[in-house]
């Protein structure tokens, strides 16, 4: 989750401030080594892999932070998150895998580097490798799984993650339903949300707001860097020289990053990747096979799909994308507005009219049909008294359905009517505007289900 402040780091180089602006800020990185000693590593391919792991370290934080941001009990000395981020050659796309936490791994031979004692290859969960060897082993680990050499490591941990979310003045996200987790402590009502920094990382921490645990988790961590990418490439702080000092200190002041990555090669790799965008970026998850593979002695782990994950790894050392040709355009063509968490042309919707205004239904008919709802296109005339506030009625058992229309109709009164059936019914009254634009949530595509940031951010 944490690989967002890494790689917005490389974003923020994008804007080319100068050289006198980037030096001497790698002073205060602390260096780790976890290339030491490597032998019979994967054959190089062709543009750039950097490994990123989130740590829980939270030594720095506040006991008010801690407390408001349920972090309690002791850090794990562990890897809450591993992405593995490759950087095309053309430094046009920056392709990010998510690798579970709980990964079933096969721990390569090596020294515990907390107890000096040897250990023999064993099966592990993915996160172990760096409370038993630290970065070099988990990068030693990360290696082996995938075929991939890395050729960068970054460490960050959540107060870095917090800091720079705060420096660059928040992140919006946007979500199609309420999350709640009490775990954490994440409580957002379904809509649009600007999350300061510890906000933020309840957010990508959160795991407990549906059934799909750490899977749903790896998937909101992706959404939320894409948004972070966009507040960042939008927000002008690659145009200021101030501030991109003042942000770029800020990301760097809690990170752990390979020796060889240093301020050149920071300058270099930003210079050539300076029309970096959402739209530049792509996520994807290590396809699964068995999210629940008992494992003696460990527990329950997550067990990768092989043939495809190597397939996947397969096209990151040829340098090729993991969306489907067309994503960017299907994006770029796809109509723009809040999104909601049913497809509106899935929804049936019967309007009326209830003011004395001609024409109204016909208005508002043709603007939710405009906006992609399944409209009747006979619009008809209340019955009654005129209607001061706009109404939305529906069948509980459509309730979700009902949320999404609403959504198009800012203000209007949701009232369920059991027995409606599955046509919702719209009745404008005096205060109808507009419609808002509504659009369903983008879905992963092609063979490695995978999303182009610019289909994931806000509109």
């Amino acid at each position: 989750m944490r690989m967002a402040t890494t790689l917005s780091v490389l974003v923020l180089g994008a804007g080319g401030i100068g050289h006198a602006l980037v030096t001497g800020l790698d002073t205060g990185i602390d260096r780790v080594d976890p290339f030491k000693d490597m032998k019979n590593r994967p054959q190089g391919g062709h543009g750039m892999n950097v490994l990123v792991v989130g740590t829980d370290g939270r030594d720095s934080l506040t006991r008010q932070q801690r407390k408001a941001y349920r972090l309690g009990g002791a850090p794990c000395r562990c890897t809450d998150t591993v992405m593995l981020v490759h950087i095309s050659e053309d430094r046009e796309r920056a392709s990010v895998v998510s690798l579970p936490r709980d990964s079933y791994a096969e721990m390569p031979a090596h020294v515990d580097t907390n107890t000096g004692k040897r250990h023999e290859a064993h099966p592990v969960k993915l996160n172990a490798a760096y409370a038993e060897g630290g970065p070099g082993l988990t990068v030693r680990t990360v290696e082996n799984m995938t075929g991939i050499k890395i050729d960068h490591y970054l460490e960050v941990d959540f107060t870095s993650f917090m800091k720079t979310v705060d420096a660059v003045g928040g992140v919006e996200i946007c979500t199609v339903r309420p999350m709640k987790d009490k775990y954490t402590g994440l409580d957002l009502t379904a809509g649009p949300h600007r999350l300061n920094g510890g906000q933020a990382l309840q957010y990508v921490r959160s795991r407990h707001v549906d059934g799909a645990a750490d899977i749903g988790r790896m998937q909101r961590q992706q959404r939320f860097l894409a948004a972070l990418i966009d507040r960042v490439t939008s927000s002008g702080v690659l145009l200021n020289p101030v501030r991109f000092r003042e942000v770029s200190t800020t990301m760097l002041g809690s990170v752990r990053v390979d020796q060889g990555f240093g301020t050149e090669e920071l300058l270099g790799l930003a210079k050539a990747m300076r029309g970096f965008n959402p739209a530049s970026s792509e996520f994807v998850s290590v396809p699964l096979g068995d999210v629940s593979f008992p494992v003696k002695g460990i527990g329950s782990t997550v067990k990768w799909d092989a043939p495809k994950a190597q397939k996947l790894f397969q096209v990151l050392r040829e340098d090729r994308p993991l969306a489907p040709a067309g994503a960017k355009a299907e994006a770029k063509d796809r109509p723009r507005g809040t999104v909601v968490d049913v497809a509106p042309k899935t929804i049936r919707v019967q309007v009326y009219n209830g003011t004395r205004t001609d024409g109204l239904g016909r208005k508002v008919d043709d603007a939710l049909r405009a906006t992609g709802f399944d409209t009747t296109r006979a619009p008809r005339t209340g019955e009654g008294p005129e209607v001061r506030r706009t109404l939305v009625e529906y069948d509980p058992r459509w309730d979700r359905s009902a949320k999404s229309l609403a959504a198009a109709l800012p203000g209007a009164e949701l009232r369920p009517v059991k027995g409606r059936g599955r046509t919702l019914r719209v009745v404008a009254g005096l205060d109808y505007k507009s419609v808002t634009p509504v659009r369903p949530e983008a879905r992963p595509t092609g063979a490695f289900e995978a999303v182009t940031g610019d289909r994931v951010v806000c509109s």
